[in-house]
């Protein structure tokens, strides 16, 4: 089944070709007959009732510094597309939110992944709070006091902006640390949104592990340890990858969550689990694809394009 594809994602020049899930997704696709088209968000728009994209056929190969190849620019109509891939980095802000509700407009005639809707309304920091027995103490909030009364309860934890991404803008916060208040007033001149909170987890020493589910089923798992004194374990941020194997409490978190994914047209997801706690369900550009197939040696790509390919055979 040969499928047109087209790629929503940021400027593929500069991508890592041995990190980049979205390089892989393209690759794997390429290898199965499926045609390729890429543009970036900004070049997303609504004409007159359809939504076209101005960008490039694709072709991609795995050599450093000569990765991609691309045809003569295109204004196309999405709608004429077999699948769309949402794969731009956040932040989620309102240029992301607008890019989803226009792919909706399409989608599922267009097969967009993931689902552009639940996407929206499913931003990482927020989909677990729908499993509050499976996470570790949380607080969305936006008042200083509020903020103040969940530190004194928990003691040490984590702040973090709301719809960050990359470890970016996370500090912990221990029993001694005084730097609430100026965090709370450094975070409120950026923006109006509220930050979470939850309890620090110190089995993060050992790692935050990535889960890959692929329409709503675990496919493997890596972990990523935190670069000494580091809390973060973002690879964005020095984070180390190793080989790990799903427990069962693993197993039960993605049994929990796994049906509620697949239903809301959740193919790739990549969640987050500390310890015995699932801390981010990630839905909007999930990564770690290669790093697991390079330690599993599964395809997981072609685990996804199955899916995929299913779907539209549906």
């Amino acid at each position: 089944m040969a499928l047109k594809v087209a790629i929503q994602m940021d400027p593929i020049g500069p991508i890592n070709i041995d990190a980049d899930s979205t390089f892989r997704i393209a690759e794997e696709a390429q290898a199965r007959g499926h045609a390729l088209f890429y543009y970036t968000p900004d070049q997303l728009s609504y004409r007159e009732g359809a939504i076209y994209a101005r960008g490039w056929p694709l072709t991609v190969k795995r050599e450093k510094g000569n990765h991609f190849t691309l045809g003569e620019k295109q204004d196309v109509d999405l709608s004429t597309f077999d699948v769309v891939w949402l794969r731009q980095d956040p932040p989620f802000d309102m240029g992301y939110i607008t890019t989803t509700h226009l792919l909706d407009r399409i989608h599922p005639k267009t097969l967009v992944v993931n689902d552009p809707f639940w996407v929206r309304n499913s931003p990482e920091k927020l989909l677990v709070l729908n499993f509050p027995d499976l996470t570790p103490p949380t607080m969305i909030a936006r008042d200083l006091e509020t903020l103040r009364e969940f530190k004194h309860k928990h003691g040490d934890i984590i702040l973090k902006p709301l719809y960050g991404n990359g470890g970016a803008g996370v500090f912990r916060l221990d029993p001694n640390d005084r730097n609430l208040a100026s965090l709370h007033e450094l975070f409120s001149g950026i923006n109006r949104e509220p930050l979470i909170a939850q309890k620090f987890l110190p089995a993060v020493s050992k790692g935050d592990k990535r889960i890959i589910l692929v329409d709503g089923e675990p496919v493997g798992a890596i972990n990523r340890v935190p670069a000494e004194g580091e809390t973060r374990s973002n690879m964005h941020v020095g984070g180390r990858p190793e080989k790990v194997e799903l427990t069962e409490r693993d197993r039960e978190i993605c049994a929990r969550i796994g049906p509620h994914l697949r239903e809301k047209g959740q193919i790739f997801v990549g969640i987050d689990v500390i310890g015995d706690w699932l801390t981010e369900i990630n839905v909007t550009s999930p990564t770690g694809i290669q790093e697991l197939e390079r330690f599993d040696g599964v395809n997981i790509a072609a685990k996804i394009w199955q899916a995929i390919e299913a779907r539209r055979a549906g």
